[in-house]
């Protein structure tokens, strides 16, 4: 289709240099000058949500919904930022001839889209995002777009992931069937925790759930924006230290550590999209694999672009090619961004070894889990 190639071509270039550009800190936006989660300290950041690979510390002025400022509060300190800047879903700053509003993207809490817009030209940089409901945050919002940046973490059609709902379901199945045992589900500390947890409340589990000690400030938080959670305890606060029958969530790092000891004879469990893959789950040991992904699935990704259908199409974080291929084949021009910087876990958490080619590799030859 060489007019599908000189289409983009042309209007690749004439927005890279109007708008938005990838350089070796991040998308930059030269009329406002600021970055989109940039991967060092800038002058100007627009900072989508607070996993550590996109919210780093030592900006200048930094600008994101109130949520994810009192995240990096927690996780950087309250010296992250020279100064900071609030804005809630929906409002528009300027920078200069350049307007940014923050919109939904269904990833964790506070999550944002960042709606990039100067002279009727529109760019979004999805950040992380997912499409499914989850209790914790607020739902992604569609926004049509000249140039739609989207992720691609899980990027192949393999990672169909099925409901929630039915996760959680196999949890409590095991809880009741196994009562002689606790159960530790490695959780990422930052969205997915605080998920599984709502969504043991809303399927009927009220007794209390019991915590690591890197997941109490973050639940907190949580409570503190109108994320109710129910009845949790520390796990260093139980006093007869017997957890049978009873549901640990803890960072996916300490499923094989000492720390585990304390609860006897547990089941262990894994909430992540990459429980997808049996031979990941086999390999960390996960009795109890849970896909549970605060990312977008495959049919998640292509539905998007079929729905929003952007005049151009750049992919990042993760399986690009795929995701670039499907967009071409229904004639959306794509392009792989491949940003470097968004690959480290930041989360404290191990990462996991690829698998026959299928997963993203950092320098160190692991694939990435941050948050997955």
């Amino acid at each position: 289709m060489p007019g599908m190639d000189l289409r983009w071509s042309y209007y690749s270039a004439h927005m890279a240099t109007a708008l938005l550009e990838p350089k070796p800190g991040g998308l930059y936006c030269a009329d406002g000058d600021f970055f989109v989660d940039p991967v060092r300290p800038v002058k100007r950041a627009v900072i989508t949500h607070g996993h550590s690979d996109h919210a780093r510390a030592g900006h200048t002025a930094v600008l994101a919904t109130a949520e994810t400022l009192a995240i990096m509060n927690v996780r950087c300190g309250p010296n992250f930022a020279g100064s900071t800047q609030a804005a809630r879903y929906g409002e528009t700053v300027s920078f200069g001839a350049t307007k940014v509003t923050l919109r939904p993207a269904g990833h964790i809490l506070g999550s944002a889209q960042a709606v990039v817009e100067r002279g009727g030209e529109r760019i979004v940089v999805s950040g992380d995002y997912k499409r499914r409901r989850d209790p914790t945050c607020a739902r992604f919002e569609p926004v049509e777009a000249d140039v739609f940046i989207t992720e691609a973490t899980f990027g192949l059609p393999v990672f169909c992931h099925p409901p929630d709902t039915q996760e959680i379901a196999k949890l409590m199945h095991s809880v009741a069937v196994f009562p002689e045992r606790a159960h530790l589900v490695g959780a990422y500390s930052l969205g997915k925790a605080q998920r599984v947890i709502a969504l043991l409340r809303e399927a009927g589990y009220d007794a209390p759930i019991y915590l690591h000690g890197a997941m109490v400030a973050l639940c907190a938080l949580y409570e503190r924006f109108g994320v109710k959670l129910g009845a949790l305890v520390p796990v260093d606060e139980v006093k007869d230290k017997n957890f049978a029958g009873r549901i640990v969530v803890a960072p996916p790092s300490a499923l094989g550590d000492r720390w585990t000891r304390r609860l006897g004879d547990h089941v262990n469990s894994f909430a992540s999209g990459w429980m997808r893959i049996r031979a990941r789950a086999r390999q960390q040991g996960v009795e109890l694999p849970l896909i549970i992904s605060d990312h977008a699935d495959w049919e998640e990704l292509t539905a998007t672009v079929n729905e929003l259908r952007p005049r151009e199409l750049w992919v990042t974080h993760g399986q690009e090619d795929a995701l670039v291929h499907y967009a071409k084949s229904i004639g959306v021009p794509a392009r792989p961004l491949s940003l470097k910087g968004y690959d480290d876990t930041g989360e404290g958490e191990p990462e996991m070894p690829s698998q026959a080619g299928l997963f993203p590799v950092n320098g160190n030859g692991n694939g990435s889990t941050n948050g997955r």
